[in-house]
């Protein structure tokens, strides 16, 4: 476990899982996650918090209880995809990236910080992994419809993004996560996937739809656990936009129970 110590002692500590899988590797979509990786690391230093990177070898030791129990909130950010196995389904050849350490790590990761009790957001990959954990399956690749979540042409200055708009649920963690408060909330999304949530897991609860229907937020109504299927921390938004989300989860970690 590597921790940056730059910080106050009274940053909120928030563990993030490594990812596994070399920016070497010829697909180069490893790469621009490995980059989205470090760009949320920066952004909750930036956003007040201590970022804590979690690796393989915490769970390898058992350690990672211990090692949770000195946090204040974990993310699970995004990456290759999840092996179809853990929903019950064959691997197509359309998946990219699977890497079964990453799996074991993340889902461990997300369970132990969910049974903690300890606040836990998911982004594109990391929203897949909850629904998955939760019982819920995934499509394992998304046929083309009448709203563009990737895009495999990017504009010049677009980045690699698809951009369209969702409407947050009032009242819901994402929300209040955006500045919603109790009032719903649109937000423009960074959109870059090509799998999505099928069934949704029966005790998450789904706060944002896109216009075609596919599932782009949830939360667990019981505890502080929410996910974003979209990409808050892309280069091309804005850097107030960028940083409010992370600023604001890192609040939620600082006032935990």
């Amino acid at each position: 476990m590597q921790i940056f110590r730059s910080s106050p002692a009274n940053r909120p500590r928030i563990g993030v899982p490594v990812r596994l899988t070399s920016s070497s590797d010829p697909d180069p979509r490893v790469a621009e996650a490995n980059a989205l990786f470090e760009y949320i690391v920066e952004l909750l230093r930036e956003g007040g918090g201590e970022p804590v990177l979690l690796t393989a070898a915490v769970t390898d030791d058992g350690g990672l209880a211990a090692a949770l129990e000195s946090l204040d909130g974990v993310v699970l950010p995004g990456g290759g995809d999840l092996d179809p196995g853990l929903y019950g389904e064959e691997r197509s050849g359309v998946c990219y990236d699977v890497n079964h350490a990453q799996d074991e790590l993340d889902a461990e990761v997300a369970r132990q910080a969910i049974d903690a009790g300890l606040p836990l957001l998911g982004i594109c990959r990391g929203h897949q992994l909850l629904n998955v954990l939760y019982g819920g399956t995934l499509i394992q690749d998304m046929a083309p419809g009448t709203v563009a979540h990737r895009e495999p042409a990017p504009a010049h200055g677009a980045g690699p993004w698809a951009w369209h708009e969702v409407a947050v649920q009032a009242g819901s963690k994402v929300a209040a996560l955006y500045g919603g408060g109790s009032g719903a909330v649109t937000v423009k999304i960074a959109s870059g996937h090509h799998q999505a949530v099928a069934r949704v897991a029966g005790a998450l609860r789904v706060t944002a739809v896109a216009e075609d229907g596919t599932v782009e937020a949830l939360e667990d109504p019981d505890r502080w656990v929410a996910s974003v299927q979209w990409h808050p921390e892309a280069l091309e938004l804005s850097a107030a936009e960028r940083l409010a989300p992370f600023r604001a989860f890192v609040e939620v970690c600082r006032n935990r129970p």
